[in-house]
């Protein structure tokens, strides 16, 4: 499951949050949409004394897809996951399978 991404208003990163404590700050007005992917808010206030978790990015390339992960490196719970299907292996792919018949 993805979290959501929370920024402070002055765009300082704070620990991710559920996507239902994320949409109860939409709804009571304490946070605004700041981007749609990947899905992040911005808090209306101040939190300067909020620690932040470490987060560590794993890449795990492969042939036609690279997965992509942000693991919290205290708890091992991933916050948000992803996956990079290539374009370049998708058209060797296409021009190969294509059969041109001669008469």
């Amino acid at each position: 499951m993805s979290k959501v991404f929370v920024i402070d208003s002055e765009k300082r990163p704070l620990d991710p949050i559920h996507s239902a404590q994320a949409r109860q700050l939409l709804r009571n007005k304490k946070a605004a949409v700041f981007r749609r992917f990947p899905f992040t808010i911005i808090m209306k206030d101040l939190r300067p004394d909020s620690p932040v978790s470490p987060l560590r990015l794993k890449i795990d390339p492969g042939a036609e897809n690279t997965g992509i992960a942000l693991v919290n490196d205290a708890t091992g719970e991933v916050v948000f996951a992803a996956e990079l299907k290539h374009r370049g292996f998708a058209i060797r792919k296409a021009l190969t399978s294509r059969t041109i018949r001669f008469s």
